[in-house]
């Protein structure tokens, strides 16, 4: 089973730490994440350079499978750092059953619930199925959710028409964030180099005041950073500086925005009521 999901980077480097956490030998700990490497509980690929290390973990709830108790034990403390949605070891189970409950309970939205013209039916539809939606913020109609339980957003945010959010692997928009119409928000892919088709995804963060302009892909791992701007038709899977414009292919740094923003962006006002 190697469907997996990122963790974070070089942490090998970072094993001592999470020993003294866990009340462990450290060089023991590194013989259990080393073992871990061997039986697909963790993985490890190259980075954008030499001396980066990504770290993905299986992303379905395997502790029960994973015979070292203390690679298990440092499993199940990567996997609760994750932000994103927590798949069950599928089977027959609880967990199981909760998790078929919730693309139920997501399928009602993006087929039914998110065409009704009511701001406050749509947001709590998606806050009940475990979605974080902060005061004034909207997410206009015909805008699918996928992972509604791992959806994080702040205040006065607002995501237009016809987006596809994808929030399995942990999406955190901050406050004041304008996403803009049919714009595609990706959290994963799959391993082009396994036959098995196996799945890969990362976490998306959009800090605040961010504009993310129409018909922009953001990828898995992006995260744009405060007052950055997406312009129409970029496609980003990387960190943005704070206030830089990007476009084109890539997301090259094409100039700078305006510091001292203070505008409102999320208006649920009758104006708005058919939004």
């Amino acid at each position: 089973m190697k469907h997996r999901i990122l963790h974070s980077h070089n942490l090998r480097a970072r094993l001592p730490e999470y020993a003294a956490r866990l009340g462990v030998d450290a060089a023991a700990l590194a013989a259990a994440y080393d073992w871990g490497l061997q039986h697909d509980v963790f993985f490890e690929s190259q980075g954008r350079g030499p001396d980066d290390i990504v770290t993905h973990i299986c992303s379905l709830d395997i502790r029960k499978r994973i015979a070292d108790p203390l690679a298990r034990q440092l499993f199940v403390c990567l996997f609760d750092e994750i932000p994103g949605r927590k798949l069950p070891d599928y089977g027959k189970n609880w967990p199981t059953l909760v998790d078929r409950l919730r693309r139920i309970w997501e399928q009602v939205y993006n087929i039914l619930i998110n065409k009704i013209p009511s701001h406050n039916v749509r947001l709590a539809w998606l806050r009940l199925g475990g979605a974080k939606i902060g005061k004034g913020s909207t997410i206009w109609r015909n805008t699918e959710v996928i992972g509604i339980e791992s959806l994080t957003i702040g205040d006065d945010s607002c995501i237009g028409w016809h987006c596809q959010i994808d929030a399995r692997a942990g999406l955190v928009i901050g406050n004041h964030v304008t996403v803009a119409s049919h714009v595609l928000i990706v959290a994963g892919g799959h391993d082009l180099e396994a036959p098995e088709f196996w799945s890969v995804s990362a976490p998306v963060r959009i800090d605040d005041w961010a504009w993310i302009t129409s018909r922009a892909i953001i990828l898995p791992g992006a995260h744009i950073g405060e007052g950055a701007v997406v312009s129409a038709n970029t496609t980003v899977g990387k960190k943005v500086e704070p206030y830089a414009i990007v476009a084109g292919q890539g997301g090259k740094t094409v100039g700078q925005r305006v510091r001292g923003l203070n505008y409102k962006v999320g208006g649920k006002g009758l104006f708005t009521l058919l939004h």
